[in-house]
This record gives C-alpha cells, structure tokens and sequence, in this order.
C-alpha cells in the first residue's frame, strides 16, 4: 500500500520517468532559425512538432509563464551533400542534414540543465531534386530528432 502512494506521483512509460509531484509544466520557446537554406516555416513546424511530442507522450501541460520544464532551441545546419560516389564523379544519393541546438531547463532542479545538439538525415536519389522529396524527407527527420530529444530530456530522471 506504502508502495503505491509513494509511485503514485510517477510516470514511466518505455524507460521514460518523470516525477509528476515535482514536474507539471512545460514550455517550448519557437526555435530561431540560424540555418542558411532552411525553408522559413522550419521553425515553426519543430517547435509545434516537440510541443506536440511532449503532449501526446506525457502528463505535462504546456505553459508559457513559469513553466517547470523549458525547451529552447535553434536550427543552426540544414544543408544537402552528395553521398554514395559512383565512377564517373556522380553520386547515388544525396542527403539532407538538419541539426538543432537545444536547451533543456530544468526550473525545479538547477542541477538538470544541458544544451545539446540533436542532428538527423535524410538520403534520397540524385535523380531527384530536393523539393520533391522534402516534406518526407522533413517529416522523417523532425520525428526521429523529437525522439531523441525527448529521450535526453525525459530518461535521465
């Protein structure tokens, strides 16, 4: 009975904990966009898609004054290179890096705070530009980079 009044409080879900008597609250700053050639709207869609991670995978509610939990973040490498060489000096592949730099502060514990750098990519056929396979190639991305993050953030309670 003891057991179950002190756990009552926490979360766990896939190795993820979090203390729900300490922790409520939660805030994702908008990303700012350092990044050159990132589309304008990239920014925004992060930023949507790790409040919306944070959402769906947690009992924390979203909160822009005083939040327990905030996330800061930056785009700062969007950029596509040339993989895979063939003979000839063409390529198979081309490949779309993104990388974010974030912030994670933890206001009810001054000694959980980092600031990590999160990349991921995204390989497609050199016979294809990239504005045709960018939305997947975004989407597929954005999803493994809220994983992680959300990982880092939530696993080392």
């Amino acid at each position: 009975f003891l057991t179950s009044i002190l756990f009552s409080g926490c979360y766990s879900f896939r190795g993820i904990s979090i203390d729900y008597n300490t922790v409520k609250t939660y805030y994702v700053d908008q990303f700012a966009n350092n990044a050159l050639n990132a589309q304008p709207a990239l920014s925004q869609r992060l930023t949507e898609d790790l409040k919306e991670k944070i959402r769906t995978e947690s009992r924390l509610v979203l909160n822009d004054v005083n939040p327990d939990i905030e996330f800061k973040g930056a785009i700062v490498r969007y950029d596509v290179s040339s993989e895979a060489p063939q003979p000839g000096e063409t390529t198979a592949l081309n490949r779309l890096t993104i990388t974010t730099a974030i912030e994670f502060i933890n206001n009810k514990d001054e000694e959980n705070r980092w600031k990590k750098n999160f990349s991921f990519f995204y390989d497609f056929p050199s016979s294809q530009d990239l504005s045709s396979v960018e939305e997947d190639a975004i989407s597929t991305i954005s999803n493994q980079m809220m994983e992680d993050i959300f990982n880092a953030a939530f696993t080392d309670w």
